[in-house]
């Protein structure tokens, strides 16, 4: 008689201060969280670097697949994900602020930042590295730029994008695989290159 082999549960509902059963990663989801209804995650493991203290640092849509993400946040950070969206393997880095639209997908090894986190002047990221270090101390951080980046609905973005601080991208945008975008990308436009170059399609 043959053994049946049940398959891993790779998706689990995203519960605030839930443990998710069988995750390798044992801490629970954070309480600050405000989460739609059917929304799941494979790991909690997503949460190792979510570090806002605000009320809601994180809030979630309904219906939105969160496959091994990295939403990460300053004390002060705020993520944002609109319903239908699709999220994985990317990394979310909020000093301040990220807004995803809904039915927006962002595929694996994309990078979306709001802030440089570091200082551009030459002298203040030198002091800033010796801050973080080991021996440093945090709280003499040189201060540095932050902008919110929002993705409007309909959106997707292709492996290994990057997108930077202050950035808006328009409804039903694409980011080509690889694309580095520093500046707005209208609506339905397409953006591709480092840095990125947009073309507007006409599909008459």
């Amino acid at each position: 008689m043959e053994t049946q082999v049940t398959p891993r549960q790779l998706f689990h509902q995203l519960l605030p201060g839930k443990a998710i059963e069988g995750d390798w990663c044992n801490f629970p989801i954070p309480v600050n969280i405000q989460v739609g209804e059917n929304t799941v995650i494979d790991s909690s493991a997503s949460f190792k670097k979510y570090f806002s203290k605000l009320p809601v640092g994180l809030k979630i849509g309904s219906h939105v697949t969160l496959q091994s993400p990295a939403l990460a946040t300053e004390e002060n950070g705020y993520i944002e994900i609109g319903d239908y969206s699709y999220i994985s393997s990317a990394c979310l880095a909020a000093s301040r602020q990220i807004s995803i639209g809904k039915y927006v997908f962002i595929a694996g090894g994309v990078t979306i930042v709001d802030t440089d986190f570091h200082p551009l002047d030459p002298a203040a990221r030198i002091a800033d590295t010796l801050a973080i270090s080991t021996v440093g101390n945090k709280a003499l951080r040189p201060v540095f730029d932050s902008a919110p980046v929002i993705v409007e609905d309909e959106v997707w973005i292709g492996f290994n994008a990057t997108i930077l601080k202050g950035v808006t991208i328009g409804k039903g945008a694409v980011i080509q695989p690889g694309a580095v975008v520093l500046k707005d990308v209208p609506a339905g436009a397409i953006a591709s290159g480092n840095p990125a170059q947009i073309e507007i399609p006409n599909y008459a």
